[in-house]
């Protein structure tokens, strides 16, 4: 595979002309397609292969209610209109899967009883997977409106009680439409962002 280029279209796609929706067609998400993205944005790195993310879909009416009171008031009509809301997480024990998910080594011993490297590594690459989860939906086809306008622990009380899980930011998908969708921000020019040394 090295060396090998997808083409503008596909490029296009998933950074070039993907926008942050606010408006939704009422129009479902397939569990079948849902699950689709989770196993193409699986694949991508992770320090150790920890992969902590963990993802809740709220799909439902009820779910959703459950959802509501924690959005920023200025997040939860759009939110309420998805389709489908992914709360993305980050478990703290994720080392406890390092046996299995990073076998040819120890990678567990890395972490226990390291807090804040714990903390660090789940939130990192946590963070690298809900971003691999965006790209995985654009490419199958479904828009993205990710967003961080919400109480943490609000949430985390709802969806996570009991567990290891913490979110991080949640990212309504579907289909999108035009409604609300603000003109293109501009981005940082190479010079103004990075240095080769």
């Amino acid at each position: 595979m090295s060396g090998k280029i997808i083409n503008d279209e596909a490029l296009d796609v998933i950074f070039r002309s993907a926008r942050t929706r606010n408006g939704w067609e009422e129009r479902p998400v397939s569990s079948t397609l849902v699950q689709a993205v989770y196993d193409l944005m699986k694949w991508g790195p992770t320090s150790a292969n920890c992969s902590p993310a963990r993802f809740v879909f709220v799909t439902t009416r009820a779910a959703k209610e459950r959802l509501s009171p924690h959005l920023s008031e200025g997040n939860r009509a759009k939110t309420m209109a998805a389709p489908l809301t992914a709360i993305i997480g980050y478990d703290l024990e994720f080392y406890e899967e390092l046996p299995r998910l990073f076998p040819h080594t120890d990678a567990r011993s890395w972490f226990v009883g390291r807090e804040k490297l714990i903390e660090a590594t789940a939130f990192r690459n946590g963070t690298l997977q809900g971003a691999y989860f965006i790209i995985a939906a654009r490419a199958l086809g479904l828009d993205c409106g990710p967003m961080s306008g919400f109480d943490n622990a609000g949430v985390d009380k709802e969806f996570f009680a009991g567990t290891t899980v913490r979110s991080n930011f949640i990212c309504s998908i579907g289909f999108g439409t035009e409604e609300n969708l603000f003109p293109r921000s501009p981005r940082l020019s190479f010079d103004e962002a990075c240095k080769i040394i």
